[in-house]
């Protein structure tokens, strides 16, 4: 039984959406299924309306149905390990793989590699699904991710994630031609109100965030960027560039619906990581280059453009 509080500046808003944006990973329509099952109750024990209106500092208790058992097992898959000690691996993750197990892909992902690679040496913070996943990247986004070897590691890599210290940099490559050097979307994301599986920039319900981005190069018709995450909402980057109308190149999500040919996935790369050890206490930074693939995209626009 999980207890959601009401903050005030979510008073008024309909239980279902408030489910739904308050719980990773549920959908309204699981939302609304769980109070149609009577599994969410008030402060009084009184089961609660999908419809129903809620007052700032109402606690909800959520019952929350077990979750499907999955068999995941260690698979022989190589890993580009960037750097790796007993507390700590990062790896850089390649495009078209997931992160962890989820409904289409029960298998094949980063978890299962990790799971073969480091054993039982992985922390359970996360739970089954997730052992050792700090953060995430999406599936078609390529570069760095750091898992966590044990809980101890684990609490202290996700403070930093919380209190903004653990650095982030990517390389991008967005449609249209940005015409200052650099720049900051401030805009808050939160769930598509219409299409569950986007996010969407929403100013009245969303979630704080932040992405700081420098030119480094400029093309016709695209402009080559680095930014650097303040924040890290789902699909950041990716909504924050659409709402100031410069989607990233190959996004057929959140920009063209078709993909520019040659590209393996959205020209999105974790490049740089920065954080605390936190075992030692010393500060970290590992760096990959750029897939090949991403290269070359930057040697065609260089060239003769796409």
């Amino acid at each position: 039984m999980a207890g959601l509080t009401l903050t005030a500046d979510r008073a008024g808003e309909r239980c279902d959406q408030f489910l739904a944006r308050s719980v990773e990973g549920l959908t309204r329509s699981a939302a609304q299924r769980l109070l149609e099952e009577g599994r969410v109750t008030g402060p009084d024990g009184r089961p609660l309306r999908k419809n129903e209106k809620l007052e700032a500092g109402a606690v909800l208790s959520v019952e929350l149905p077990e979750p499907e058992a999955v068999d995941l097992v260690p698979q022989d898959i190589p890993l580009d390990v960037v750097y790796e000690d007993g507390d700590v691996i990062v790896v850089n993750k390649p495009v078209g793989m997931v992160v962890h197990p989820a409904p289409g892909h029960p298998d094949g992902t980063l978890v299962n590699a990790l799971l073969y690679h480091c054993g039982d040496s992985l922390s359970g913070i996360n739970g089954q699904l997730r052992p050792g996943i700090v953060h995430r990247i999406d599936r078609d986004t390529s570069g760095l991710l750091i898992a966590a070897k044990n809980d101890r590691a684990h609490l202290a890599l996700a403070a930093q994630l919380q209190d903004h210290s653990l650095y982030r940099e990517y390389e991008a490559v967005c449609v249209g031609v940005l015409k200052e050097d650099e720049g900051t979307v401030d805009a808050p994301i939160g769930r598509h109100p219409t299409d569950r599986k986007r996010m969407a920039v929403d100013r009245k319900n969303g979630r704080p965030a932040v992405t700081h981005w420098t030119v480094l190069g400029r093309y016709p018709g695209y402009t080559h960027i680095r930014c650097r995450l303040e924040t890290g909402r789902t699909h950041q980057i990716r909504v924050h560039l659409a709402s100031i109308g410069h989607p990233l190149l190959g996004d057929t999500v959140y920009g063209a619906k078709k993909p520019a040919p040659g590209l393996a996935g959205q020209c999105l790369h974790a490049r740089r990581l920065s954080f605390v050890h936190p075992a030692t206490g010393e500060l970290m930074t590992v760096e990959c280059p750029l897939p090949p693939w991403f290269a070359a995209v930057l040697d065609k626009l260089n060239k003769s453009g796409l």
